[in-house]
């Protein structure tokens, strides 16, 4: 797999963002007991409630991916400002990607290539339909999809609150774990069993003076028996800072067509 996807891959995420472990404010957050009394409404609501309030962050990420017998390691750098940019950039600049909420675009110095187009790109590569909200969801630990749209049954699985929609969706399975601590995503998971498509994500967190965002995120990706895992660990994260997002194709590279 070119490293170019991989990164892309990332960005997905849903796979796109989030967190950290320089800081002397960061704590990692563990426990929480679940309180078998509350409905699936005071579960949704407390996950809105509890979503991070923040402009701006930055950091790096560590991504680890699996493909049958393709796996890679890189380091990026990351930059967000929060409902309207996704920047990342591999060392020296090798690969660079810009998301934002009307595009996708990276291009790939090792290859004299780039990509500057919709998100069905991204949504091909981890098998579900996406775009920018999505993704940012995925990335800080929100669901990815409005569960107050959904009428949902609650039940504790595995010291979590597991929430599974009353009407089954004609194409789509859903699936939600919230952690009862602060009601952040322990697990997601969307799959189209006609289609033989499967992305699941879980996550570990952390608290950045006061924001709980994650400090590991493992992608699981499955479609038509080809898996791909995708591990993100974040590092040095950084709130609300003044950051620029420079990004300019290259001249003279040749534009990736999707087919």
């Amino acid at each position: 797999m070119n490293l170019h996807k991989n990164i892309i891959r990332f960005t997905a995420i849903p796979m796109l963002l989030f967190v950290l472990g320089a800081c002397k404010s960061t704590k990692s957050i563990t426990g929480g007991e679940v309180n078998s009394r509350l409905t699936a409404k005071n579960i949704i609501n407390a996950h809105y409630a509890n979503q991070s309030n923040f402009k701006t962050l930055r950091g790096r990420v560590k991504i680890d991916y699996a493909n049958g017998d393709d796996s890679q390691g890189v380091n990026v750098s990351l930059r967000m400002e929060k409902d309207k940019v996704i920047w990342m950039s591999a060392p020296l600049g090798v690969v660079k990607a810009h998301i934002t909420p009307k595009k996708v675009s990276f291009y790939n110095k090792l290859q004299n290539e780039y990509f500057d187009g919709d998100f069905s790109y991204l949504s091909e590569l981890l098998g579900t339909q996406l775009d920018f909200e999505k993704v940012q969801n995925l990335l800080l630990g929100n669901a990815v999809l409005d569960l107050r749209k959904e009428k949902f049954n609650t039940e504790v699985y595995n010291g979590n609150y597991q929430l599974k929609p009353k009407k089954a969706q004609e194409l789509f399975k859903i699936l939600f774990q919230l952690e009862p601590k602060n009601f952040k995503i322990a697990s997601q998971e969307i799959s189209q069993p006609e289609n033989s498509r499967q992305l699941m994500a879980k996550y570990t967190y952390q608290d950045i003076s006061g924001n709980v965002l994650p400090n590991e995120v493992k992608i699981v990706a499955a479609e038509a028996g080809e898996l791909t895992t995708i591990d993100l660990s974040f590092r040095n994260l950084e709130l609300n800072k003044p950051m620029s997002f420079p990004y300019k194709i290259p001249k003279g590279y040749d534009k990736i067509t999707l087919k």
